[in-house]
């Protein structure tokens, strides 16, 4: 749950070890995106004006949507491809009951489409069946949780980023894989939530053609100005933190191996997505000042993003007045596989009250590539 409002009173979720949604959790939330668009400071300039255009799609997930696997309040859903050609969508902070916050906390869970057409996506099943389980143990205990920042397949075996901890305090961030398509998770590695100054703490990864994954990383907090960080790993090396290596300007070149520096200019991230796709990259992410969903497309993963045009993919507006692109209190923005970028599909996630915590697909159009 990364969202922007709680809905006030918490509650204590299920079994021995949940615990409540205590007040600084509440307070830390509330401090987010806000319902209202309005505000909005000036920012860069950098965000292309051309015309792109939008349409929800649908709701993935809600009460009518998945409800029947215990999940009816959730968000994220970061798509991943499975090895068995269904659709995982990992999610975040979910509950069961009357709204968020009401009952059995768990994440992240995973809720599955069986036919993963982008035309017609269906949750249809979840790992647990009727009762979506947590994906790996977390017991919350003092609030603490575990964030997915990414999920992606390669070859037959699916991967998984957790950052652990109380929200926006992330004590370490972890790695997981499953071989049985997401139904099982073994743990691999972890990395400590101050490396890089905290900016290794979000990350996602790009699965190139070239056998390698390039892995774009931030500063898990909105309210923290963070650079935006490359490493390059080998496939067969993502879980052994010692194979990263990080891109860097030093002596007046840029190289791999070089202590990590910003490949963009330093800002205030929420969510990110990096994807190799129709033979370029597509970075997808949050933009809090001002707030936006934006995408950049470029063709290597070095190639230089402080001169890349940023593309605004979704706006913030109010709940009611929602249409097209504009989306109250949006957040996550993940590409769904099988998108092109003639016909480039996203889950956006929304929380303004304690009944309105999902997350949609929405189709963008127009984009510059």
């Amino acid at each position: 749950m990364t969202g922007s409002q709680h809905s006030g009173v918490s509650h204590p979720g299920s079994g021995p070890s949940a615990a409540p949604l205590g007040p600084a959790r509440r307070t830390v939330l509330a401090a987010g995106l806000g319902v209202a668009a309005t505000g909005i400071t000036a920012g860069r300039a950098a965000a292309s004006t051309a015309a792109i255009t939008g349409t929800k799609i649908r709701n993935l997930t809600g009460p009518a949507e998945t409800g029947a696997f215990a999940a009816p309040w959730t968000d994220l859903g970061i798509p991943a491809r499975c090895p068995d050609g269904t659709m995982l969508f990992v999610c975040g902070d979910t509950f069961d009951g009357a709204g968020v916050g009401d009952r059995d906390w768990r994440a992240p869970v995973g809720l599955r489409a069986r036919h993963p057409d982008v035309d017609h996506l269906v949750i249809d099943d979840s790992v647990g069946g009727a009762h979506a389980v947590g994906l790996v143990p977390e017991g919350h205990e003092n609030n603490t949780t575990a964030i997915p920042s990414d999920v992606f397949t390669i070859g037959g075996t699916m991967y998984m980023h957790l950052m652990r901890g109380v929200l926006y305090q992330t004590h370490h961030s972890d790695f997981w894989r499953s071989t049985d398509n997401g139904q099982t998770w073994q743990y691999l590695c972890q990395w400590p939530g101050d490396q890089y100054g905290g900016q290794f703490q979000q990350k996602t990864y790009a699965v190139a053609d070239d056998g390698f994954c390039y892995v774009l990383s931030t500063v898990f907090n909105r309210d923290v100005a963070s650079d935006l960080l490359l490493h390059r790993v080998r496939q067969d090396q993502v879980g052994n933190p010692a194979a990263y290596q990080p891109w860097g300007y030093a002596n007046g070149a840029w190289a791999w191996g070089n202590y990590p520096t910003t490949i963009t200019g330093r800002r205030r991230w929420g969510e990110i997505c990096f994807r190799a796709m129709g033979g370029k990259y597509a970075l997808t992410w949050l933009n809090m000042e001002p707030l936006s969903m934006r995408a950049q497309i470029f063709t290597l993963p070095t190639s230089n993003l402080f001169t890349t045009p940023e593309q605004t993919i979704i706006v913030p507006t109010t709940p009611g007045n929602e249409s097209g692109n504009a989306v109250a209190s949006p957040y996550g923005g993940f590409i769904v596989p099988g998108s092109t970028f003639g016909d480039f599909n996203i889950t956006v996630s929304q929380w303004y009250d304690a009944q309105n915590y999902r997350v949609m697909q929405y189709r963008i159009n127009g984009l510059a590539v």
